[in-house]
């Protein structure tokens, strides 16, 4: 969730694009898991057959990419018509009670009780202090159930969360008198993500549900050549398309019907330019728990009625930036010369003071310019303001650029 603007910089031809440089654009602190300590989703035999090169993230064994297609030819494929990815390392689970939607609202700062059934809201678990452990898509089946994705990643640190504040509410006097709430992991479930303009044409051709009332936020469970699957219309890409949640017995066969041509399977290295180009973060590099949403330019999902009540975990800091405006926010650059990556200092125009870091940087396929995004001190983050930032100990020109960075083409109807 980000942005950047630069000078033109050269980028390999998509035909070329090395594993090495595929690697690269895979955050680092994803990579250094031991292989023996690595799980494995549903799809890895599958992945393996398809010629994957499997790397660590997130604790993971996971796909980078596929036979000799680079990264650059993948993300220039989801962008013109439609990729497959495997996103079965993440956390889904279910939430059911009669204080269920009580029982989110004081995990995160979003309105749940209006969200109509069937719809999503992307949100943030927020710890005591206002940080985000966490950012989640939460689904609202109905007013006493939800279906929450969370980060692999965050698997141990969000369960603990979960199982400790789960038994303090149902301990308390709300869940006392309006109904106890569960937690059931859906432990072993496929999850699979079809992204890019032909995405909707590829999944209709398999199924009788009519896929033009299923608009961006929305979900329902599709028939889908004999399976009933949860999809829901939404991604990772800023390109139209579909997150598909598959039981354990099925997901293989699944995965299979969806990777048929024109789908190109995609990696790793795809999905972390497509997402960036997106404005999108990744929990661990632009977001943390010494990070609060206003801080990342989420304020948006933090509720009208929930700011007025303030009754959410963390509220106490975030009312706090709201009001008075965070001491840093996240911004979008385009950087000149060389790309900027993770860490690169980011400086006012004469060099002399630092006022940020860049949080991820790429070469944009799509654009054929550096990209970035990371954090200013409040006041520098007006878009359009130049600032410098190192890279390869030199400084570059760089310009606060709106995110996303590529328009976003989300299906509304």
């Amino acid at each position: 969730m980000s942005a950047l603007v630069a000078a033109r910089a050269p980028l390999p031809r998509a035909i070329l694009i090395s594993a090495r440089y595929a690697r690269r654009s895979v955050p680092a602190r994803s990579m250094a898991h031991s292989a023996s300590a690595l799980s494995k989703t549903p799809l890895y035999d599958f992945h393996v057959q398809n010629g994957a090169k499997m790397v660590p993230f997130a604790g993971y064994h996971m796909p980078l990419s596929y036979g000799d297609v680079g990264a650059i030819a993948s993300h220039k494929h989801v962008r013109e018509s439609v990729g497959l990815f495997d996103v079965g390392h993440m956390v889904q689970s279910i939430f059911r009670g009669p204080s269920a939607t009580a029982f989110l609202e004081h995990l995160t700062p979003s309105t749940l009780r209006t969200l109509s059934p069937y719809s999503s809201t992307l949100s943030v678990l927020l710890n005591e202090q206002g940080g985000i452990i966490d950012d989640t898509i939460i689904t609202k089946h109905a007013e006493d159930s939800y279906y929450v994705v969370t980060n692999a990643g965050r698997r141990d640190r969000d369960l603990a969360w979960f199982k400790s504040q789960i038994e303090q509410w149902n301990a308390g006097q709300y869940a006392r008198e309006h109904g106890a709430v569960s937690h059931e992991l859906l432990d072993g479930w496929g999850l699979l993500a079809l992204q890019g303009p032909e995405a909707a044409q590829y999944l209709q051709g398999l199924t009788s549900f009519d896929l033009r009332e299923l608009t961006f936020g929305k979900c329902a469970f599709v028939p889908i050549e004999g399976f009933s699957l949860h999809v829901a219309r939404g991604g990772y890409t800023g390109e139209d398309g579909f997150e598909i949640s598959i039981p354990p017995s099925q997901t293989v066969e699944v995965a299979q019907l969806l990777s048929k041509p024109p789908v190109q399977l995609t990696g790793l290295g795809a999905r972390d330019s497509l997402r960036l180009e997106a404005g999108m973060c990744l929990y661990g590099q632009d977001l943390d728990e010494n990070t609060s949403p206003v801080e990342a330019g989420l304020s948006w999902v933090i509720g009208k009625e929930r700011r007025q009540e303030g009754n959410f975990i963390g509220a106490e800091l975030v009312l706090k930036h709201l009001k008075e405006g965070p001491p840093r926010r996240r911004v979008g650059l385009t950087v000149e010369g060389a790309p900027a990556r993770q860490g690169a200092k980011i400086f006012e125009t004469s060099g002399k003071e630092q006022i940020g870091a860049v949080t991820s940087g790429i070469p944009s396929p799509t654009l054929g310019k550096n990209i970035a995004m990371g954090y200013v001190q409040n006041g520098f983050h007006k878009k359009g303001t130049e600032v410098a930032v190192e890279v390869r100990g030199k400084l570059r020109g760089a310009v606060l650029t709106p995110m996303p960075f590529v328009p976003s083409r989300y299906y509304r109807g």
